[in-house]
């Protein structure tokens, strides 16, 4: 009995022997980083991360822009229209000289025309708007050409993988190899995927910026209204 006994606590001892040595092979495999994947993808990754790195600045750059111009002080309407109402201009461009604001600019070149046809007011207005929404779009184009030229690079990169991988099968004769084909492979999957992320990166920065944009020409058209309704108001 005692033999039996020891005979099957030998081949459980062997059992989890086994078990530690098969887990212990497979925590040995290699895990791919993203150092390897842009290293393996091959040149076509290396263009697909420079073009992620400028997205990224572009976005990050932009939004600080225009989170800044779309602040809006509740007072600051308030002020400019009591002080042109009680023929304060100089305390008018005074403020708006002290804000350094897209909204404030184009009403400072207003007030400076109070005094000249309502027509020619408005040119103005309109002109200079037009000037601070351009510079908020500034380099925001580059985000829209990235977003359409990344998925047709990793598609590129996915052609020449494949070339790549035929040609070594062409020059292997009978001595076929998978690591020939592999090669090849990985860097058409790899570039296909990198494409992809990056355009799909700069088309939300592309949106997004825009978006803010878009809400910063609201207000310009908004409280340029109000500004010229202003100077049509009767005097009392």
């Amino acid at each position: 009995m005692t033999i039996i006994l020891d005979v099957i606590v030998n081949k459980a001892a062997q059992t989890v022997a086994d078990t530690t040595s098969s887990t212990t092979g497979v925590q040995e495999y290699d895990t791919l980083s993203l150092w390897d994947l842009t290293v393996k993808g091959g040149p076509i990754m290396v263009v697909l991360g420079v073009l992620l790195i400028i997205t990224l600045y572009i976005f990050f750059e932009r939004y600080l822009v225009t989170i800044k111009a779309s602040k809006e002080d509740q007072n600051f309407m308030i002020n400019i229209k009591n002080f042109i109402k009680e023929g304060k201009i100089d305390s008018a461009l005074a403020m708006c000289k002290s804000n350094n604001t897209p909204l404030a600019r184009m009403l400072e070149k207003g007030i400076s025309r109070i005094g000249r046809p309502l027509e020619d007011i408005a040119a103005a207005v309109e002109n200079v708007g037009k000037l601070e929404i351009a510079k908020l779009e500034k380099s925001v184009g580059y985000l829209s050409t990235i977003a359409s030229i990344s998925p047709s690079l990793g598609f590129l990169g996915t052609v020449t993988g494949m070339i790549k991988a035929f040609y070594n099968l062409s020059k292997s004769g009978n001595n076929i190899d998978i690591s020939m084909l592999s090669s090849g492979i990985y860097e058409a999957m790899v570039t296909t995927v990198g494409g992809l992320i990056v355009g799909i990166l700069a088309s939300l920065a592309f949106n997004i910026i825009v978006g803010k944009i878009e809400k910063i020409v609201y207000i310009l058209e908004a409280r340029a209204t109000e500004f010229l309704d202003l100077l049509n108001e009767p005097v009392s």
